[in-house]
């Protein structure tokens, strides 16, 4: 409420300044970073571009009951710029549409069938994979915050990738090849060997890949 003093210069009743208590408060909320409507987004962008890789044609793998991909590069990117949860979260999704039929698998996979095949192992394998990547970078990298530079980015992706994003996919893999396929222990890890080049090479993409981002937009890393 404003109120009337009058001056000392000319005798004429002047209005005191209004205070801050006396303004009406602000009622209105402000959106949040991070609001759920955002990490769904966020979410359906990352199932979205699991998609897009589905469209390269896998390459088959001599004596291997499962092919090369590029899908599991996803993997690597859901973990660290998503987070763990949110990027468990977009690999669930998207196993969650292979369930229902939508052909997003590379070479136009999908339904209930694929989870009683080989590929089964690498496929839910992808969602604590991801969880995995998420978990390791951020581990790594939450200590630098917010000053955290490209360097430290590239180190941690490229750790947590390697463990969450290869290591963990082939644990998952060789877990399907046993209990589906029906394969020796010992030939199922074996078995990983052909991939090894390949997911090394979409580990460095990968890696700088999210560093580019970092560098054009470090905003999306939360």
């Amino acid at each position: 409420m404003s109120t009337s003093v009058p001056s000392s210069h000319d005798g004429h009743v002047r209005p005191a300044a209004t205070t801050t208590a006396d303004r009406p408060a602000d009622t209105g909320r402000r959106p949040r970073r991070g609001s759920a409507g955002g990490s769904l987004a966020r979410i359906a962008v990352m199932t979205a571009l699991m998609a897009v890789l589905g469209l390269v044609p896998p390459i088959a793998v001599a004596g291997v009951p499962a092919p090369i991909v590029l899908q599991n590069i996803a993997v690597i990117l859901a973990g660290v710029i998503l987070g763990p949860w949110r990027g468990a979260a977009s690999m669930a999704l998207f196993a969650g549409l292979v369930a229902l039929g939508l052909p997003l698998l590379s070479g136009g996979r999908g339904g209930l069938g694929v989870f009683a095949g080989p590929t089964a192992g690498f496929i839910l394998g992808w969602i604590p994979s991801a969880l995995i990547v998420g978990l390791i970078f951020w581990a790594l990298t939450s200590r630098a915050r917010p000053g955290l530079g490209a360097g430290r980015v590239a180190l941690g992706a490229a750790v947590a990738g390697l463990i969450g994003g290869v290591v963990m996919v082939y644990f998952f893999g060789v877990l399907g090849f046993v209990g589906i396929a029906g394969m020796e222990f010992g030939a199922a890890v074996l078995s990983m060997a052909p991939f090894v080049p390949g997911d090394l090479i979409k580990l460095v993409v990968a890696v700088i890949l999210i560093v580019g981002l970092w560098k054009a937009y470090p905003r999306a890393f939360r």
